[in-house]
């Protein structure tokens, strides 16, 4: 029986991979620190939940063993200095501890395109430089089997990204949009899911980093006027000057919830958020990428990106 353990099981790129690894024969355990956040993978046979608290390092070694592999899909997009090094840096250092003392050396890491462990303080945001840590932290652990994948924006069904925005038109006569020329090569998160099944599978990527990117390089602004156009609310996009960006970005970041943008982000999109041609990508994995656009169209010109789906 092959079992594995997925932190971030229950979020959205964790939903893909759990059924795509439940569809190749995989035994899956996925912690969470409330069980109703699981709903949606506790359906799937072969799949476990537990309640824990993977921050705390005797959670974690509670639950490694009798896995033979680990992937860890926790990140967050939004926060301080305290919550990245938290989640991206701390938590990694705990699972590679848990790892050792238990034995378990196989583990897979998706991190983020743009990260760089040898050059950590050229990164350009917060939430790059602990990627860029949590990634270093891993590789000088001694005795693991370890494989890093870098994606880009991933996009898909349920995503946060192109429903927001679509969501943002169908309420706006117009979109002021921060980072509008931001570059872009997103990834669809069955692509994603697929890799990480591929990595699992594969001992040949143990020691290998992949970029995982899609076969189109997109503007924000395109981005945002796709989504727009694809749900039926083509709105007019207003690309903001960098002083009236980073305010709007701040703005923003005082609104209550996670924020739809926040300074952090505008300071990663300073670097372009696509491959940079010298590490193996999803090609190198057998995987042909799906283009954003016909896939975008299809799930958002089947919902109102408000009240959900569409009468017709």
């Amino acid at each position: 029986m092959k079992k594995v353990l997925i932190l971030g099981g229950s979020g959205f790129v964790g939903r893909h991979t759990c059924e795509q690894l439940v569809r190749a024969g995989w035994h899956i355990t996925v912690p969470t620190r409330r069980l109703s956040q699981a709903a949606s993978v506790q359906h799937l046979p072969g799949l476990t939940v537990l309640k824990a608290n993977i921050l705390e390092e005797a959670d974690l070694r509670s639950l490694l063993p009798g896995h033979d592999a680990v992937i860890n899909l926790v990140a967050v997009l939004h926060g301080d200095a305290a919550r990245f090094e938290r989640i991206h840096v701390e938590l990694p250092a705990k699972l590679a501890r848990a790892c050792q003392a238990l034995g378990i050396k196989r583990l897979l890491h998706v991190s983020a395109l743009g990260a760089d462990p040898l050059q950590v303080e050229r990164a350009p945001s917060l939430y790059l430089r602990s990627k860029s840590r949590g990634e270093a932290v891993l590789r000088a652990a001694e005795g693991l089997a370890l494989t890093v994948l870098r994606p880009s924006v991933i996009f898909g069904a349920d995503d946060r990204f192109l429903n927001l925005f679509a969501r943002l038109q169908s309420l706006f006569p117009l979109l002021p949009l921060a980072g509008a020329h931001a570059r872009f090569q997103p990834v669809w998160v069955e692509d994603v899911a697929q890799a990480i099944t591929h990595c699992l599978e594969d001992v040949h990527t143990i020691g290998q980093t992949y970029e995982l990117c899609g076969p189109q390089v997109m503007t924000l602004a395109e981005l945002v006027a796709l989504a727009g156009e694809a749900s039926g609310h083509p709105r007019p996009i207003i690309a903001l000057p960098a002083p009236l960006a980073r305010l709007q970005a701040w703005l923003m970041e005082l609104a209550p919830g996670e924020p739809l943008m926040s300074r952090d982000n505008l300071d990663s999109m300073r670097i372009d958020n696509v491959a940079g041609g010298q590490l193996p990508g999803l090609a190198a994995l057998g995987i042909k990428p799906a283009a954003v656009a016909g896939i975008a169209r299809a799930y958002l010109g089947q919902q109102d990106p408000w009240f959900g789906v569409r009468a017709r």
